[in-house]
């Protein structure tokens, strides 16, 4: 294993920065009053302004004309995730994160999750006369899709799933309601999971489907979006699904047998994920360092204090340690044969659980100036405790590598 940068890859995030300067900044500027203020930033819904979603919309496109929105998404899609590979795409995110943090139009450079829109991997299950339809709004970033499987009593168990598909002729009819929807409210089309055969999904042997539905705004309706973490607005939302009537022919991978596509997304997205965290935490690491080496106390730095030094050395322990299991199960996910069910459980709650640690000490380092919105630091602290809920809580990955080991997968090489 050589976990060393490659040339390519400083290029890659060279040209990001490049990018970045040219095209987001003067955009930030444009939009500063709507970035830089949650009582513009959202609507009197709660959804985004129609200026901030501007914004994110130019910057997707933008950023697809440039070759970035795509560059991690499978090549039978369109993407060029195959130049890459894991281990360089989990490099990418870390650098792109450590130098701009949870920066909101930086951010839609990539596609919001590698499952949740964009060219995700559960798009391999289309039909190719679907894929002539859609994938080219998709790449260009204009068309948005979200992940429609959690529910109101369905989140960690999906077998607990409401939702149901009932076949009429060459359709199938929905009805449920999905909750917990990221971006369901700026979405174009949803990838709703239900149940199509009750007597399997009893059984937890199959019986779920994932379809693609239309946001018509009639039988598929985003209600509202769910202010989290004392925002005025949110991004996630709740979606009605009333006798969606979808046609056969927009059935994501096999009938009956949807967890394996659920599946072939998240694990991707929960490694970038964590690569997020390592990059943000040590974005929120160097700022913690330049503020000791500034900020005076009693005659001296506050640097040289030892609580301080004690403060930013726990913060370099949590970070190489996280940042060495990313890379790690990056290679096993690039290398071997088989899904490292384990080590992506691991790092998913590894990273997102160091995160917030480190944004906390960060914070306190920098006394009251960290709880201001000028810095940036609560904002990304409240980021980073989201992460420890989405995509399978920290407890449900625990479980997850608690029955690995007790199945015998007890190596850590």
């Amino acid at each position: 294993m050589d976990f060393r940068i490659p040339e390519e890859v400083k290029e890659v995030v060279a040209s990001i920065e490049k990018f970045v300067e040219r095209e987001v900044e003067p955009l930030k500027k444009k939009y500063h009053k709507q970035l830089s203020n949650g009582r513009y930033f959202y609507d009197e819904n709660g959804l985004y302004s129609k200026e901030t979603m501007e914004a994110i919309r130019q910057v997707r496109a933008k950023s697809a004309e440039a070759g970035f929105f795509n560059m991690f998404a499978p090549p039978e899609l369109g993407g060029t995730g195959d130049v890459f590979g894991p281990v360089n795409m989990a490099l990418i995110h870390e650098m792109v994160y450590k130098k701009f943090g949870q920066d909101l139009l930086t951010q839609h450079i990539f596609p919001i999750g590698l499952f949740t829109d964009g060219l995700t991997p559960v798009l391999k299950g289309l039909r190719q006369e679907v894929r002539d339809e859609i994938l080219p709004g998709v790449q260009s970033g204009e068309t948005w899709l979200c992940f429609g499987l959690s529910e109101p009593d369905a989140g960690s168990d999906i077998w607990n799933l409401k939702t149901r598909a009932v076949k009429d002729g060459d359709y199938w009819v929905l009805n449920g309601t999905k909750q917990w929807i990221s971006y369901a409210a700026y979405s174009d089309y949803a990838m709703i999971f239900a149940i199509t055969e009750p007597e399997m999904a009893k059984q937890r042997s199959g019986g779920i489907t994932c379809f693609l539905v239309p946001m018509d705004g009639v039988t598929c309706v985003c209600d509202n979006a769910i202010a989290l973490l004392g925002n005025l607005g949110g991004e996630v939302g709740i979606i009605s699904l009333e006798d969606a009537r979808v046609h056969e022919k927009y059935i994501i991978g096999e009938l009956h047998q949807a967890f394996g596509t659920a599946l072939d997304g998240i694990n991707l997205g929960r490694l970038s994920v964590a690569a997020n965290c390592v990059g943000t935490a040590q974005w929120a690491l160097n700022k913690a360092i330049d503020y000791a080496n500034v900020r005076k106390t009693f005659g001296t730095t506050i640097g040289n204090h030892q609580a301080i030094q004690m403060m930013l050395a726990e913060c370099a322990l949590e970070i190489y340690a996280a940042r060495n299991m990313v890379l790690h199960c990056a290679w096993k996910v690039e290398t071997q044969k088989g899904t490292p069910v384990k080590e992506l459980s691991m790092v998913k709650a590894h990273s997102t659980e160091m995160t917030q640690s480190v944004l906390d000490k960060c914070m306190q380092i920098h006394g009251g100036m960290g709880l201001t919105n000028e810095l940036g630091l609560e904002h990304v602290w409240r980021w980073a405790r989201e992460q420890r809920i989405p995509d399978g809580t920290t407890e449900m990955q625990k479980r997850t590598i608690g029955k690995q080991l007790l199945k015998g997968d007890t190596s850590f090489s």
